[in-house]
């Protein structure tokens, strides 16, 4: 990739990404505020979340965005025509090479793929749909090739750009750890921020408010407000009740 140049405005709305995301609706795979902001940072036609299950070949996750939560549904007939084309073409890429965490656009891909894997695969399943253009994130779900993919589409006209791939390229660690935080939502499992789990071990660790401060390099009322925040989250009053719930969430 040749040098990127990135401006103020992308590096605030990256930013804003690595923030904790919150969502109501628990049954949304990523938080909706959060595939707002990305589709902000790279602009496409679609946004589309997609948990894929290659050996059981089940989709655990289906989740769109247009700049609002879209719903579009595949047909068999495009479900089946990407099943034909997937082992030939470079959206196989992943589960053939165990390779997670290149980000490519679909053009970058064709050499990961066999002589027309790829235009059976635009033919039949991506034009139908209104795409020419694509970017692939692949987050690992749990199991070898299963993965969670965060899918930009774009339709006719100008392809993704190199500074596309970079931001995104940095963004997937944060992407990776949203998802689990989502899950454990999903499963009933409160998640903490880093610094509120830094000064949670602190706490097991027999520190006062004050130890705690001198140990992390903040004023003891910053403790105090991040004690605060994980008893709200946890439900929980005291130091004790919440590192027991903590322990029993491991």
């Amino acid at each position: 990739m040749s040098h990127v140049d990135m401006t103020e405005r992308d590096v605030q709305q990256m930013l804003a990404i690595t923030r904790d995301h919150e969502d109501k609706d628990p049954s949304h795979t990523l938080p909706e505020e959060l595939l707002h902001d990305l589709w902000q940072l790279v602009p496409c036609d679609l946004l589309s979340v997609s948990g894929q299950d290659t050996p059981r070949w089940s989709f655990f996750a289906d989740q769109d965005y247009t700049g609002e939560i879209a719903s579009t549904t595949q047909g068999e007939a495009l479900a089946g025509a990407y099943r034909e084309h997937y082992w030939d073409a470079s959206c196989s890429y992943p589960d053939r090479t165990g390779d997670l965490t290149t980000i490519a656009r679909s053009a970058d891909r064709v050499a990961h793929s066999s002589p027309h894997g790829d235009s059976g695969m635009l033919e039949d399943y991506v034009r139908p749909l209104g795409f020419e253009h694509d970017i692939v994130v692949c987050l690992p779900a749990g199991a070898p090739q299963r993965t969670l993919r965060v899918l930009f589409f774009r339709g006719p006209g100008s392809d993704f750009s190199d500074r596309d791939i970079a931001v995104l390229t940095l963004l997937r660690p944060h992407l990776q750890a949203a998802y689990i935080t989502a899950e454990r939502r999903r499963n009933g499992l409160v998640p903490l921020t880093p610094r509120q789990r830094e000064v949670l071990q602190c706490v097991e660790a027999g520190y006062t408010n004050r130890q705690i401060a001198r140990r992390l390099f903040v004023s003891e009322g910053t403790v105090a407000k991040h004690l605060e925040n994980v008893f709200q989250r946890l439900g929980v009053s005291s130091r004790t009740a919440a590192i027991a719930k903590v322990r029993a969430q491991a």
